[in-house]
Parts: C-alpha cells; structure tokens; sequence
C-alpha cells in the first residue's frame, strides 16, 4: 500500500530533514556557495538554499534566476509578490508564505486579498485589475499547465511579452522552490503576529 504524503507543514511529522550543515562539515563547494548567498541582497543561507546547499552549483545557478526574478524583473514588484502568494498557497509552502505575505502587503496587495487566497479562494475579494490577471494567471498555470487565449491576451496587454516570460518563470521558479522545501520539511521563519497556512480541504 503506497502511503499518500501530507502537504508540507501539516503531517504529523514536521521534523526537518535537510537542516543547514554544520560549517565544519561543508565542503569547499558548499563554503563558497554559502558565501556567496551571505555576500548578496539575501544576507543568509535561508529557506530553500538550506536544502540546496547539498548540490551547490544548482544552488548557486537558481540563486541567481531567484535574484533576477526578485530584483530585476519588469514585472511591478506587487504583482511579483502576489503572484509569489499564489504559488505559495497552491503548494501549501509556509517558507514563502511566511517571507512574502508582508513583502506583498508593503507593495500594495489589501490584506483582505490574501485573507482569502490563504483560505484558498480562487477569486479573492479586493483585487485590482492586475491582480486579478496575475491571479488567473498563475492559477491556470499551476493547475493547468498553461493559460488560456483571454488570460493570456489579458497579461500581455498590461506587461508586454517580456512581462509574460518572466511571470511564467518566476510562477515556475516559486514552484520548484517550494517543491524542495516541501520534500526538506523545511521550516518558516518565526515571524511575530504572523499567521501560517492552514491546510486546505483534501
């Protein structure tokens, strides 16, 4: 019988499994990569770079699309952090939950919007126009693989055709952040007044 796995965070297990490592049990690769995360805009070994530090070169690399897709993209920083919500619900990822839920409150996303995108809502209240197109967005991206002809036109006309690559990138790239640090069980920051996901019904 094949044991079904319980969303990251609310199994009866939440013991993580792929802690930072002691530095005296680093290797040379694995030194050099942390110091290199140390040395930029992240300021740490957090989060999914933890889990990441046992293959450094893949590390380092999807550190840097990470830093791009942050920092650098054309796309306007609230969409880039609602977008990152939206992912973070749909794979129940507390990590990113936790990181992005103020960064996109900063940015201008109503808290009532991600009230209810962390109940699980598909269509949160309060959203503006961009919002929501991020929102269909992502969400048909992620449970359908790809975007229909009226989502796509929708998101074209608002960020151009870079804008679109790089919202389906940074919607893949959460994805499989979150995916790592699901499998690693590893664990949000502790964060005062803030709430965790709930899991949503199965």
């Amino acid at each position: 019988m094949t044991m079904r796995p319980t969303p990251q965070g609310f199994g009866p297990d939440t013991s993580e499994r792929l802690p930072l490592p002691a530095a005296d049990m680093m290797n040379e690769a694995q030194r050099a990569a942390a110091q290199m995360l140390i040395d930029g805009p992240r300021k740490g070994v957090k989060g999914p770079f933890v889990p990441l530090l046992r293959s450094p070169v893949l590390m380092e690399r999807l550190a840097k699309v990470g830093e791009y897709l942050r920092f650098e993209s054309a796309l306007p920083a609230r969409i880039g952090e609602f977008a990152t919500l939206v992912v973070a619900r749909h794979v129940s990822n507390q990590f990113e939950w936790a990181i992005h839920h103020p960064l996109a409150l900063a940015a201008g996303t109503r808290a009532g919007t991600l009230d209810d995108l962390a109940a699980g809502s598909q269509c949160p209240r309060d959203m503006d126009e961009s919002e929501a197109v991020a929102c269909a967005f992502a969400g048909e991206l992620l449970q359908h693989h790809g975007v229909s002809d009226p989502t796509y036109a929708a998101a074209l006309a608002l960020w151009g055709e870079r804008g679109v690559v790089e919202l389906s990138t940074l919607i893949g790239y959460f994805a499989c952040v979150s995916w790592v640090m699901n499998v690693a069980r590893t664990p949000a920051p502790a964060t005062e007044g803030f709430s965790p996901l709930s899991a949503l019904p199965r």
